[in-house]
C-alpha cells in the first residue's frame, strides 16, 4: 500500500511540477524538471557502480527521470537498522546523484549563466560540463554557482550533482537527502543586480505615510564600464505604481555599485499578521539603452519595536507571539518542499490560532516564507543548531568554523526582503553555552548579523538562563523550557527582554498566561506546533501530580 500511495504522489508532483528551462531571456526560470537521479547506499557501493557519474559522457539512460523538489530518503522503507536511527525517523540515507542535460541557445552567448539552489540535504558537489564548482555542506541553506566559464552555448550542457547524506548521524530529526528544494536558472546581460542585491527597508512608518528605502547592487561582468540608469518602482497590490525614483551611475568593468534610493509612500497599506497587505518593487537596469536586467520583490510595509516595557511590537502595536516551532518535514512528501505543502503548513498554523512560527532549527525554504508573507506568519528565521561543539558525530559542527559566515549570508541576504521574518535567531541549545568560547561565538555570530540587517533583533534559543555573558550578546533572550526562571532573571538583568522560544505543549496556558502578565516576556512558541517525522519515541504523556522525567523538548 505503501508504495502505491507514493507512485500515486509521483505522477501527480510530475503533472504539477514546474517548467523546464526556456530559452527566452526572461531572466530567472524554473530548473525542476527533467532530472536524471540514482543512488546507492555507501561510498564503496558508489566507487563500484557510479565512477563517472560527473563526467558528460557518463551513460545515465537507465536512471531515474525525477521532477525537483525531490527528497529520496521518504521513497525508502522504515527500518530500524538504517543508519539514521530514531532521529531520522528509520528512513535510508546513501549517496545521491542527479544529472541533467539540456542545450544552452547561441542566445546565451555573452549572457551571464548561473544555477542556484534553495537547499540541497547535504554535502553537496555540482558539476558543469565535467568541471567541478564547488561544494556546500549545509543542507538548509541557498547557494549558487556561475556557469557562465564552462557552459558551451548551441551545444549539450550536463550539470551533476552528487549528495552525500551517507555520513551519518548528522541530524537530530528527520532530514531527508537530496535537492529538496527548487533550482533556479538564471540568464542576465552582463549588468545586472547581483544575488541577494536588492535591500528594502522601511524606516519611517505610520498609518499616514511610509518611507521606503531601496539599496540595490548592481554588477557589471562585462569588458567595460557602463553608464546605467535605476529604475525603482513602488506597486500596489492593484499593479499602480505609487511612487518611484530613478539614478544614474558609472559601473567600471568587473566592478559593482550600490544605489540607495527613498520612496515616499502616503497612506500605506501596512503589513501586520492580521491585515497581510504586500506591495512589489519593481527593479529595472538600464544599460546602453536598454534594459538590461528586471527585478520584482514583494514588500510588507511594516515597522518593529521591542523594549522591555512594551514588549514586542509590530506598526507601533504590542503584538503578544502566539506561536509555535517547526520542523521543514512536509509528513507523507518528506522534506521535499513543493509550494502547495509549504503554504498548506501555514495555513494550518494560522487556521489553529498561531500568529508566529520558529523555523527549529535552520533557515526554511523561500517557500515557506513567501507563504508567511502572503498570509501572515511571523517568523524567527533559525540559523543553526550547533556551533563549534556538536551533538551527533557527523553534524554541521564539522563545517561551522569554515562555513557559518557564508551560511550566514545565505539565511540574511535571501530573507531580509521578507515582512514575516522579524527576529534573526543564531542557534538552539549550544552545547558550549556556558563557556567563554560560547559566547564569544554568540556575539561574533550576532554582530555579523546585525551588520547585514541592523532592522531585526537577534536572539538564540538557551536552556540554560544563567548564561549571562552569552545573554548579552543578543537583543532578545531565548529561553527553552526555562520561563520559570524569569522572576529571578529580571532581578538579576532587568534590561534583558524574553521570549519563550520552546515550551511544552501541556503548559502552554500556563505560559500564556505568564507571557499577558509580564510586558518583558515578548511570547511563547510551544514545542511542537504541528507533528513532525523524526525523533520517533519523543512523544509521551504525564499526569499534573507527577515530575516529568524527561525535563521536556527535544534538548540536547
Amino acid at each position: 500500500m505503501r508504495k502505491i500511495l507514493l507512485r500515486m504522489l509521483s505522477v501527480v508532483l510530475v503533472i504539477s511540477g514546474s517548467g523546464c528551462v526556456s530559452a527566452k531571456l526572461t531572466g530567472e526560470k524554473a530548473f525542476d524538471e527533467g532530472w536524471r537521479f540514482a543512488s546507492v547506499a555507501t561510498q564503496d557501493d558508489e566507487n563500484r557502480r557510479m565512477t563517472n557519474a560527473a563526467s558528460p559522457a557518463c551513460d545515465d539512460a537507465a536512471w531515474r527521470i525525477v521532477t525537483l523538489p525531490h527528497d529520496w530518503s521518504i521513497e525508502g522503507s522504515f527500518d530500524k537498522s538504517n543508519p539514521m536511527g530514531g532521529a531520522g525517523g528509520f528512513l535510508p540515507t546513501g549517496i545521491g546523484w542527479y544529472r541533467k542535460s539540456f542545450v544552452a541557445p547561441d542566445a546565451w552567448r555573452g549572457k551571464r549563466v548561473s544555477i542556484g539552489f534553495d537547499g540541497v540535504y547535504m554535502n553537496s558537489e555540482v558539476w558543469i560540463n565535467g568541471v567541478s564548482l564547488g561544494k556546500h555542506p549545509y543542507g538548509y541553506t541557498a547557494f549558487r554557482y556561475d556557469l557562465t566559464p564552462h557552459l558551451k552555448p548551441g551545444e549539450r550542457n550536463v550539470i551533476a550533482v552528487r549528495v552525500d547524506n551517507a555520513q551519518q548521524k548528522n541530524s537530530r530529526w528527520y532530514s531527508g537527502s537530496g535537492i529538496y528544494r527548487h533550482v533556479i536558472l538564471s540568464v542576465k546581460d552582463p549588468v545586472h543586480v547581483a544575488p541577494w542585491g536588492i535591500c528594502l527597508t522601511t524606516p519611517e512608518v505610520t498609518p499616514v505615510h511610509a518611507m521606503l528605502q531601496a539599496k540595490t547592487r548592481v554588477v557589471n561582468e562585462g569588458m567595460a564600464q557602463a553608464v546605467i540608469v535605476v529604475k525603482t518602482a513602488l506597486k500596489g497590490a492593484d499593479g499602480v505604481t505609487v511612487g518611484e525614483a530613478q539614478s544614474n551611475v558609472t559601473v567600471q568593468a568587473g566592478g559593482s555599485v550600490e544605489i540607495a534610493q527613498t520612496i515616499s509612500v502616503s497612506k500605506p497599506a501596512l503589513w501586520s499578521p492580521d491585515s497581510p497587505n504586500l506591495y512589489r518593487v519593481a527593479t529595472e537596469i538600464i544599460s546602453g539603452g536598454h534594459v538590461s536586467d528586471t527585478v520584482t520583490t514583494p514588500l510588507g510595509i511594516r515597522s518593529i519595536a521591542w523594549s522591555t516595557t512594551q514588549g514586542f511590537q509590530v506598526n507601533g502595536k504590542t503584538i503578544k507571539f502566539c506561536g509555535g516551532c517547526v520542523h521543514h518535514d512536509n509528513g507523507i512528501l518528506g522534506s521535499a518542499a513543493f509550494d502547495r505543502a509549504e503554504e498548506r503548513r501555514v495555513e494550518l498554523l494560522k487556521r489553529a490560532g498561531f500568529n508566529s512560527v520558529r523555523t527549529s532549527h535552520n533557515p526554511p525554504s523561500s517557500a515557506f516564507l513567501d507563504a508567511c508573507d502572503r498570509l501572515g506568519l511571523l517568523v524567527i528565521d533559525e540559523a543553526f543548531d550547533c556551533w563549534n561543539h556538536g551533538k551527533n558525530s557527523h553534524d554541521y559542527s564539522k563545517a561551522f568554523r569554515d562555513w557559518w559566515q557564508r551560511d550566514v549570508d545565505a539565511m540574511v541576504l535571501r530573507d531580509m526582503n521578507h515582512p514575516s521574518v522579524v527576529i534573526w535567531s543564531i542557534g538552539n541549545e549550544i552545547v558550549e553555552q556556558h563557556s567563554q568560547e560560547g559566547a564569544k561565538t554568540a556575539r561574533m555570530l550576532a554582530d555579523y548579523v546585525r551588520k547585514l540587517d541592523p532592522t531585526r533583533p537577534v536572539t538564540c534559543a538557551m536552556n540554560y538562563s544563567d548564561a549571562d555573558e552569552l545573554f548579552s550578546a543578543l537583543d532578545l533572550g531565548g529561553y527553552n523550557y526555562l520561563i520559570n526562571k524569569h522572576t529571578e532573571d529580571h532581578s538579576r538583568v532587568p534590561g534583558r527582554i524574553m521570549v519563550c522560544t520552546e515550551t511544552k505543549s501541556q503548559e502552554a496556558f500556563n505560559i500564556w498566561a505568564v507571557c499577558q502578565d509580564f510586558p518583558y516576556i515578548t511570547g511563547d512558541f510551544v514545542w511542537t506546533a504541528m507533528d513532525y517525522l523524526g525523533e520517533a519515541g519523543i512523544g509521551r504523556y504525564e499526569y499534573d501530580t507527577e515530575p516529568d522525567p524527561a525535563g521536556g523538548g527535544h534538548g540536547l
